[in-house]
């Protein structure tokens, strides 16, 4: 059995708990909080399981690494605390873990990752012969190995689009989706999320890692933005009210220029509330949210999938998959050893072993 740590019970640690327990060869090792309120309660409870896994929470997470854990699933938000984010990671690397995280956009595509994190990572391999392996949580397997998949049943591939269609109506993350997003804000307030470059930042690597896999010469990468307000002022069950005339709806496109055209491209359509933006495209049957891929070619593909979880929660299924995405790869590096990897180096397999598994 694998000793794993998870780090952080947000959206993403509690599927992560959820996924270690259930994996046949990973076994719960630590779960490691910020919140005062949450030391000592017991693991099963913080992640919704309904059942205790007799495994109290602390938020020592010194003293967890210092038992130098077999893996860390990293599952603390680093969308405002980057630098903090890579310095816990880096620091259970060094401690001898595999690491799996959606944390830092940055290394999402490890060949044309910054050195600033590029090289501490690299530095505490080198010196604790741990790994790390990023991928995203909108799904990252739906900005890589799914389109990727598609286009090698395909002719001839003229672009390929991946989607994220969300509404944040049941979402439990309001510093993000108010203060990064900039949903309920007045639409002159400029969303750190949306300010230019940035997407490029947090998708780019996923650009940059399918032109990789498909052999082509990227030019460029370039953004678009929509903003949209919202009409009538709604209320949600989680976050509270989003007032009429502030932002409700946001579409953006990270779009990687192949031949003077955009080839590539990551397009993201989120509301905090199915009325804003209805002319936009939306999940289909009223969900909540939904990831799509179209290859446009011969044939053209599409391909939508939707995940349900927490009580038939699509938002929290999204984060589920990218959780198991990362969490079902960690047997895998460890027997693969030291090293920095990517989605284009960490293969997806089938679910051996977990067939009917409770």
């Amino acid at each position: 059995m694998i000793p794993t740590v998870v780090w952080g019970t947000g959206n993403v640690g509690r599927a992560a708990v959820r996924a270690v327990e259930a994996h046949p060869v990973l076994t719960l090792a630590a779960v490691v909080v910020h919140s005062p309120d949450k030391v000592g309660r017991d693991a099963g409870e913080l992640a919704c399981l309904g059942r205790s896994l007799g495994v109290p929470a602390t938020d020592d997470a010194d003293a967890v690494l210092a038992t130098r854990p077999r893996a860390v699933v990293y599952a603390a938000s680093g969308d405002l605390r980057p630098a903090e984010a890579l310095d816990d990671v880096v620091r259970a690397v060094r401690a001898g873990a595999v690491v799996v995280t959606p944390a830092l956009y940055p290394l999402y595509d490890r060949r044309g990752a910054p050195p600033e994190f590029r090289d501490p990572v690299l530095a505490a391999v080198a010196e604790g012969g741990g790994s790390l392996f990023a991928s995203g949580v909108d799904p990252g397997w739906g900005n890589d190995v799914l389109p990727l998949l598609l286009s090698g049943v395909g002719t001839t591939i003229d672009a390929i689009r991946c989607q994220e269609i969300f509404d944040y109506t049941t979402y439990d993350q309001e510093g993000s989706v108010r203060d990064l997003i900039g949903m309920g804000h007045p639409m002159e307030y400029e969303p750190p999320m949306l300010a230019p470059s940035v997407p490029t930042m947090v998708w780019g690597g996923q650009v940059r890692l399918m032109a990789r896999a498909l052999g082509a010469e990227l030019t460029a990468i370039r953004e678009t933005l929509e903003r949209r307000a919202l009409d009538t002022t709604v209320s949600t069950r989680t976050m509270g009210e989003f007032a009429a005339g502030t932002q409700g709806a946001v579409r953006f496109e990270v779009r990687g220029v192949v031949g003077g055209e955009p080839r590539i491209v990551i397009e993201h359509i989120t509301r905090i509330h199915p009325s804003c933006a209805p002319d936009w495209p939306s999940p289909p049957g009223g969900g909540s949210g939904a990831h799509r891929v179209i290859v446009e070619g011969r044939p053209r593909i599409e391909v939508t999938v939707e995940a349900t979880d927490e009580d038939e929660n699509r938002s929290a299924g999204g984060n589920a998959t990218a959780v198991g995405r990362l969490v079902n790869a960690i047997d895998w590096l460890v027997d693969a050893g030291p090293g920095l990897y990517d989605a284009l180096d960490v293969p997806l397999r089938p679910a051996a072993g977990r067939l009917g598994r409770k």
